[in-house]
């Protein structure tokens, strides 16, 4: 017989399709206008054979091979669910009793599921708080240094991750979009906390509809779709501050800055305009100096900062254009070119840094917190910023300068992940590696055979979300969805809440752990604090019991526009933002007092080290650009035939122009291998005149395969540099490296990621093999 279970994920809502106990399919939520793909992979990766089957531990570590042991994927034994509680229990009392506290470093990241009950790094996180406390992480590799950044300019993170101007105030009021980075529809078929409806495309043609021109500055075209009919400007990658620079330069001279709002609104224009002007520095900031830089030409330069001043406009930035060296500056630029403009809080105008990053920004909603577990504190915890993890694991006892903080860096000798995986997000693997392996002990909780369990030392069979309830919700979207279990755990696997309730018994605190809620409960509980929560702002949801038979609850849309800053632009006196001054922070004393000498107190333009324009290009003359894929989310569904249709001979596709292949002697769909001084990747070329001459693209999140110090697979994280954007915010650089290309000469090594790696059949103490 056939049954549909409503459930969800990060990248949409669907029923689950049931016979015989065994999911055999999926169809999408039938209020999603617009359902993507990626579900269509979820009975593959669920029943992949890259499953865990059983608890792992490496034979070496069981020898007592601990710190400085070289991890790897064929030295695993299977011992019993009993034995491996046993083992991590009394190893977290062993390092916290030895080394400390801190020395535990709870590095669980974002994006391991959509329900908030079974929420991985939640899970772990409330075991390690109630335990005594751990390291953490802050910040996120996504957008890490510019929502550091914005609280001092801004006041507020919502112009970054919402709620921003809606769709509805754009389509109505907006003539001009200026896209940094363009408005790419891959981002958009994911939301964190689960996505009941993708409304980003309708809302799009509707702008379209509307008569709103777009401008896609990007080193590639197809990050804004066609139906746009976007104006492509094919800027050089991480020179976008000179651009936006030039562009106030060009408003100054010909008069039309909004002189009343930069007085009223703003702090800090007396020291910029200096710099613009090149008055402070004897560097004026005009189209003709940006033109050499940025690829542009000093007249197109010209015109489009004219064209922004001449309609209204909204400015926007994508999350990726600050994951580069100074990848606070274009950001802040922005901000400083839209103040120029007089436009932010105005109907349809202003800044943003979220349109075209993920679904859900922009869309009209009202503003009702997500379903959430309750937070517990971390009790004496050091937390670094994201991005900042090898530096952690390399240089126990030093400092570590971020946003104005010295923090010191504990010894590590444990590291507990439980959702996400290092191996995909964090740059220069090789690196990371190494400092890695300075632990004693690495324990994973993992669904699947993912380089971070295979890098393990204790590995933990985690169910999937099909294999458990729990409850879908997300901020960004109007759908509240059950997530209804479909089909049994696999294997062995358990869920983490359950295995970590095991381990506190040992530790003596299950009852504080579990609050003597199972399952059923714990989703009854939050789903009544979230609906309390929602009446005492007005609005009224069902009960849990209704909730849970129907499959979902719908918010209603909004009755008037959301238009950010609003009160601000009215009456900045009575509505101040939250920074110092109440202002918009063109000039920062907050950040001019860390006495960072590489970021200083307004936007300027700095030289990244890895550019085209920098010395190194002569030997590495590629710049290459790390995107998130239209066929996975990160690494999740690498494994399953959505991703895999999309691959070369199960290589990650690297773009390129044609005129650059040529240039190699390259031919598309050749194995090609991508390398610089940090390491190399085998990628397959797909040639694309759709992007700039010079730079090479190519997604993130192929499971890593190293073979011999070659990645076999294409995870670009294998070449990315591991330094952060700045001392004041600390994020990723990924976006600046750079590679050459060249052809890959003999039989291609084949990627063996996605099979389990073969145990070892050995006694072990306490058990049998």
């Amino acid at each position: 017989m056939r049954e549909y279970r409503p459930h969800a994920a990060h990248w949409g809502s669907f029923d689950a399709i049931i016979e015989d106990g065994r999911l055999v399919g999926v169809r999408p939520f039938a209020h999603d206008p617009q359902p993507g793909a990626l579900i269509q992979a979820v009975p593959d990766v669920v029943q992949s054979a890259a499953r865990i089957d059983r608890p792992h531990v490496r034979a070496g570590w069981l020898r007592g091979e601990r710190r400085g042991s070289e991890r790897g994927d064929r030295d695993f034994v299977p011992v019993p669910w009993d034995q491996a509680i046993r083992l991590v229990a009394e190893e977290t009392r062993r390092i916290r009793q030895a080394h400390g506290d801190a020395s535990i470093f709870g590095g669980s990241y974002g994006w391991s599921s959509a329900g908030r009950f079974h929420h991985a790094r939640s899970q772990l996180h409330r075991f390690l708080g109630l335990g005594g406390g751990f390291t953490t992480q802050v910040t996120n590799y996504s957008y890490g240094a510019g929502m550091t950044l914005m609280p001092h300019i801004l006041g507020t993170n919502e112009v970054v991750h919402g709620p921003v101007t809606d769709w509805s105030s754009l389509e109505k009021h907006t003539r001009v979009m200026f896209c940094l980075g363009g408005l790419p529809l891959k981002n958009t078929l994911v939301t964190s906390g689960g996505a009941g409806a993708h409304e980003y495309i309708p809302w799009l043609r509707r702008l379209v509809a509307a008569g709103v021109r777009f401008i896609n500055v990007s080193p590639l075209r197809s990050d804004a779709p066609d139906f746009l009919n976007a104006e492509w400007v094919p800027i050089r990658p991480n020179t976008d501050t000179a651009l936006l620079l030039a562009m106030t330069h060009a408003l100054l001279r010909e008069g039309r800055e909004d002189r009343g709002f930069l007085s009223s609104h703003c702090v800090g224009w007396d020291r910029l305009r200096p710099y613009i002007l090149g008055e402070s520095d004897g560097v004026a900031k005009t189209p003709e100096w940006a033109a050499p830089i940025t690829g542009i030409p000093a007249g197109r330069i010209r015109s489009l900062a004219l064209d922004l001043a001449s309609a209204p406009s909204m400015l926007g930035a994508t999350w990726s254009l600050q994951r580069a060296e100074h990848g606070e500056q274009p950001w802040w630029a922005l901000v400083a070119l839209a103040a120029m403009l007089g436009g932010i809080g105005k109907p349809g105008q202003g800044v943003s840094f979220g349109y075209g990053s993920m679904n859900g920004m922009g869309t009209p909603r009202r503003h009702l917190p997500s379903v959430s577990m309750p937070a517990v504190r971390n009790p004496g915890g050091i937390a670094i910023p994201v991005a900042r993890v090898t530096e952690l694991l390399e240089r126990p006892g030093s400092i570590l300068q971020y946003n104005g903080r010295d923090i010191p860096l504990p010894d590590i000798r444990m590291i507990w992940w439980a959702g996400g995986n290092p191996f995909h997000h964090h740059q220069d693997l090789n690196r990371l590696l190494r400092a890695w392996n300075r632990a004693e002990t690495i324990v994973v909780q993992e669904p699947w055979w993912t380089a971070a369990a295979r890098h393990a030392d204790i590995v933990l069979p985690a169910t999937t979300t099909l294999e458990r309830n729990d409850i879908a919700s997300s901020s960004s979207d109007r759908f509240v969805r059950a997530m209804h279990q479909a089909i049994a755990p696999l294997g062995q696997a358990r869920n983490d809440h359950d295995m970590l309730a095991d381990m506190a018994e040992h530790l003596g605190f299950r009852e504080r752990f579990t609050e003597q809620r199972d399952e059923a409960a714990w989703l009854r509980h939050i789903y009544e604090r979230w609906r309390q929560a929602c009446g005492r702002l007005g609005e009224t949801v069902p009960d849990f019991d209704r909730f849970w038979q129907e499959g979902h609850v719908e918010i209603p849309s909004p009755e008037e526009d959301f238009v950010l800053f609003a009160d601000f632009a009215a009456d900045p006196v009575a509505h101040p933002l939250n920074t110092p001054s109440g202002k918009i922070e063109l000039y920062s004393e907050t950040i001019a007092g860390f006495g960072y000498g590489e970021i200083g107190g307004h936007p300027r333009w700095q030289e990244p080290s890895e550019y085209l324009g920098a010395p190194l290009a002569g030997r590495y003359p590629l710049h290459l650009l790390s995107y998130q894929p239209a066929t996975r989310l990160h690494g999740q569904l690498d494994n399953g035939p959505v991703a895999a249709a999309s691959k070369i001979q199960g290589r990650e596709p690297l773009l390129m122009h044609p005129e650059d292949a040529a240039a190699r002697d390259l031919a598309d769909g050749d194995i090609v291998r991508v390398h610089n001084d940090r390491g190399a990747s085998l990628a397959g070329l797909r040639l694309d005149a759709g992007i700039r001459p010079g730079v090479v693209a190519m997604a993130t999140g192929a499971w890593w395969d190293p073979q011999g110090g070659l990645d076999v697979h294409g995870n670009p994280n294998v070449l990315t540099r591991d330094v952060g954007t700045s001392r004041l915010g600390q994020g990723c650089s990924a976006q600046s490296c750079l590679v050459e290309v060249e052809a890959f000469e003999g039989p291609a090594p084949g990627v063996t990621v996605h099979a389990p790696p073969r145990p070892r059949v050995e006694a072990v103490r306490g058990g049998a093999a």
